[in-house]
């Protein structure tokens, strides 16, 4: 009987680790990692998932939301660039006039 709970456990995680799992993470895109941050949310309010388990999928969920914070700055910042051109460039820059000797 020992042997059948473990068996049962080994499917499981074996079941819980291919769901929904991409290949390879780093190349996915925006939308991939989007909706396996979904996914993953979805599995850690399931109340029959393992502590483990979820916690696994809660780790996976944080680095992936990193890393889409990341990417989307890097958007943000290329569409500012776009819209703004060489004025946001020149807008940056710190003003000097407090320090201008000439009155």
């Amino acid at each position: 009987m020992a042997k059948t709970s473990a068996k049962a456990a080994d499917t499981d995680k074996q079941e819980h680790s291919n769901k929904h799992e991409p290949s390879n993470k780093h190349d996915m895109s925006l939308e991939e990692k989007l909706e396996r941050l979904e996914i993953l949310g979805e599995n850690i309010r399931r109340p029959d998932i393992p502590l483990e388990h979820a916690l696994k999928d809660f780790e996976e969920g944080i680095k992936l939301a990193k890393a889409l914070e990341k990417e989307l700055e890097k958007i943000q910042n290329h569409i500012e660039i776009l819209m703004n051109g060489t004025a946001a460039k020149a807008a940056d820059s710190p003003e000097l006039e407090l320090f201008n000797t000439q009155e």
